[in-house]
């Protein structure tokens, strides 16, 4: 179990050796190796008595991405054109910020910095992979490594499903949420209930934080996967290292049990065979699609899996019902306070506390906390971000297509998750997905600009 905390650590060094030689995009394989094992690494530094230094190897992700900010800025050799994206950005940013001097809520000012870091650090991820020279990521290695840890994750939750344990079990991940998140340990399991369904079937999350990280995680794979096997003409070039992380892919979703990053799934893959036009890829959603629904009904024939199952679809289970009467709450909270009820008063700083409002859905977390403005600046974004994609997958080729088909991939996949779950608290996905979307517009503003260079 120390080899995790290993990796975590040496992840972390590497990049500070990558960085003093003058290599920011050491950043991208922290992200990858290191964020993807955060939660599990820290729980084990806990479990080995180290609590008192654990709050330093949770300060690794910020500092390794505001030092990779600094050196980008220092080396800045050429003014920015700032595009619609990276002044939405700002203006989130900014805004939110505003909340903390505000003296609106029930939480201390301390209180409200944590809030806003977990609500705001995403633009901070964004302007790092903004100011990136393209040139300096290598797209092809990146995805190699999204499907390297793919494998290695399916690889945990073999051992996790053959030996029916959950890894976290064994990593002291309950002691570790009680001590520093004053968490109680739930469900069947001494974990949190989110490790299981009704009737007690375990949901398993391998090396990441929780089953629904994991699941949501797996989405970032698939977009790799497209990204890395298409070419200019549409053209697939698979070999048998995609289709084992492919496969590793179908496993994690299966055993993850998450319904939203599930559909999530198959909506990649048909927006996907879409926007590139392949018959090949329709087909293997239809073989993927009835080869998940036959594993399901295979083990739920009869027992608490088809029950909850069935009760999905009729919307009567008490997970359905739960995220149902929590987005109640925020839409009552929010119609009753436009402007916001304060920082905190919904996600991660009030959830343990049991007065959390609104809950299990990052807009509505978004809207409680800062209002309508901040959550129509925030769905602005996300809808600008998507266009910008599909434009570039339309007029470009090469490493920027690329690195479009990986963001909107990756984009429709979490927005069902997005109603679901605070999905920018899962660190490995938010900082993929945010620092790819700046290294995109980047890519994008400086095609923008060579027509007017060449008045």
């Amino acid at each position: 179990m120390f080899l995790f905390l290993i990796i975590y650590i040496c992840s972390f060094l590497f990049f500070l050796k990558d960085l003093f030689k003058g290599n920011p995009d050491g950043i991208v394989r922290f992200i990858i190796f290191g964020l993807s094992i955060y939660t599990v690494s820290l729980s084990i530094s806990y479990l080995y008595g180290y609590s008192k230094i654990n709050p330093f190897f949770q300060s690794f992700k910020e500092i390794a991405i505001l030092s990779t900010l600094v050196y980008l800025l220092y080396k800045l050799d050429k003014k920015i054109r700032f595009q619609i994206v990276d002044k939405l950005v700002l203006a989130f940013f900014i805004y939110v910020f505003g909340y903390i001097l505000l003296p609106l809520g029930s939480y201390s000012f301390f209180q409200k910095i944590l809030a806003f870091k977990s609500l705001c650090f995403f633009p901070v991820v964004y302007f790092t992979g903004r100011f990136m020279k393209p040139e300096k990521i290598k797209l092809s290695e990146t995805f190699h490594f999204i499907c390297l840890l793919s494998i290695a994750a399916a690889a945990i939750l073999f051992f996790e499903v053959i030996t029916n344990t959950h890894l976290q079990t064994l990593t002291g991940y309950a002691d570790y949420n009680y001590y520093f998140f004053d968490q109680e340990p739930s469900g069947s399991y001494g974990l949190s209930w989110t490790f299981e369904i009704e009737g007690g079937i375990k949901r398993f999350a391998s090396l990441f934080a929780n089953p629904l990280e994991y699941a949501a995680a797996t989405l970032i794979t698939v977009a790799a996967i497209a990204s890395l096997v298409t070419n200019d003409k549409n053209r697939l070039s698979l070999n048998n290292f995609v289709i084992i992380s492919l496969c590793c892919t179908l496993l994690a979703i299966i055993f993850s049990l998450s319904r939203a990053s599930f559909i999530s799934y198959f909506i990649m893959i048909y927006t996907f065979a879409y926007i590139i036009r392949q018959k090949m890829i329709l087909k293997f959603f239809h073989y993927s699609l009835l080869s998940a629904i036959c594993i399901l009904l295979f083990f739920s024939i009869e027992g608490d899996l088809g029950d909850y199952i069935i009760n999905t679809f009729q919307f009567t289970n008490a997970s359905s019902i739960g995220h149902v009467i929590e987005w109640l709450n925020g839409i009552q909270a929010m119609s009753q306070h436009p402007l916001g009820m304060g920082l905190g008063e919904s996600g991660r700083i009030s959830a343990p506390t049991g007065f959390n409002t609104g809950g299990e859905n990052q807009f509505i977390i978004i809207g409680v906390q800062a209002g309508l403005i901040a959550l129509l600046i925030y769905i602005l974004l996300y809808i600008k971000v998507v266009t910008v994609a599909i434009r570039t997958i339309r007029n470009s080729n090469g490493k920027k297509r690329k690195l479009a088909i990986f963001v909107l991939l990756i984009k429709m996949g979490l927005l069902i998750p997005l109603f679901t779950s605070e999905t920018e608290s899962y660190i490995y996905i938010s900082y993929i997905t945010w620092f790819f979307t700046g290294l995109l517009i980047n890519m994008v503003s400086k095609e923008a600009i060579k027509p007017k260079l060449s008045k």
